[in-house]
């Protein structure tokens, strides 16, 4: 009689034990949702992949992703947010400021990642960056010019007119960027620059912009952002047929052919990024983590184009840099 209660035991036990595989088995993998303006995968989302492996999470193991890219239609960035939101994503990982604000338009509950988002208290996003409250947190982009400005006086120190070319849709709502603006004219003025500033308001508006811009204009400066970062290559390159010393905020625009660019290094950004997901999924709020600004920033000094330009780089500047491309 012992032996029989033993062996029902022991089904029980493997029934049991069954019933758990089973149902860890079904148990759906968490769905991480990745909102961009880019095209996407993309070398920016890799970097968020890569995150996420060297925390040990495996694609297709651990993790599905949702990829919804506007490829540079920002327009279509709240249907987009829509759609992962219907799509049941337990995170939305965002590309920028433009994708930020509209999946946080989209969902208050659903946790929002924002691995590069300039100026996100000042455009609403968050509370405050210690304390981001709300269902969205991130890693916060500088959107500020003063030091490509800056850089640009240094290289070439007779530079006097110059025109700052921005994707709109990165300076919301209208209040914020018209502050911004006036704080960029500020900036020039004070380097005896006369700054024209010039949207860029569609992907295919590039050769538009440059119509705009005037004789007489030596410098120009182009926000890291948005349209701009999808259409560099054919502003640094317009810029060099134009002979324009073209410098930026994003590190990524002298690869493209652009004089040089002082900026943080965004891949990294989105590998911290992999850290948010990775808090979330494990319990925490999104309210309760930390806003982070990039420490590091870093100079690249394209010396082939400034040598088409017939310019002459200052030695301290090319020791500063981090990177010189020949």
């Amino acid at each position: 009689m012992v032996g029989n209660w033993r062996a029902l035991i022991v089904v029980l036990a493997v029934l049991s034990l069954g019933a758990a595989v089973q149902a860890q088995g079904l148990a759906p993998m968490p769905r991480i949702g990745f909102l961009s303006y880019d095209v996407e995968p993309s070398p920016i989302s890799t970097s968020f992949l890569q995150g996420l492996r060297d925390l040990g999470y495996v694609e297709g193991r651990d993790f599905v992703m949702e990829y919804r890219s506007a490829r540079g239609h920002n327009d279509r960035l709240p249907a987009l947010a829509a759609e992962l939101v219907r799509a049941r994503v337990d995170i939305i990982v965002t590309r920028g400021t433009a994708a930020t604000v509209a999946a946080r338009a989209a969902t208050r509950t659903v946790p929002i990642v924002f691995g590069s988002a300039g100026s996100p208290v000042e455009k609403g996003i968050v509370a405050s960056l210690a304390r981001p409250g709300g269902n969205v947190t991130g890693l916060a982009l500088p959107v500020g010019i003063s030091k490509a400005l800056e850089l640009l006086k240094e290289a070439v120190p007779g530079t006097v007119r110059a025109v700052f070319i921005y994707d709109p849709s990165a300076l919301t709502p209208n209040s914020y960027r018209e502050t911004y603006l006036n704080t960029v004219q500020a900036q020039a003025a004070a380097l005896n620059v006369k700054l024209r500033s010039v949207p860029l308001r569609e992907p295919q508006g590039v050769p538009r912009v440059f119509a705009e811009i005037d004789r007489g204009t030596n410098g120009l400066v182009l926000l890291n952002a948005g349209l701009l970062i999808l259409r560099q290559e054919q502003l640094c390159g317009l810029a060099l047929q134009r002979r324009l010393a073209a410098v930026s905020t994003g590190r990524s625009f002298p690869a493209a052919g652009c004089l040089a660019a002082y900026g943080e290094n965004v891949p990294e950004m989105y590998r911290r990024a992999a850290t948010y997901v990775d808090r979330i999924l494990k319990g925490a709020r999104p309210s309760d983590l930390p806003v982070e600004q990039p420490t590091r920033f870093e100079l690249v000094i394209n010396q082939k184009t400034a040598k088409a330009l017939g310019l002459t780089i200052p030695p301290s500047l090319l020791l500063r840099a981090d990177q010189v491309l020949e």
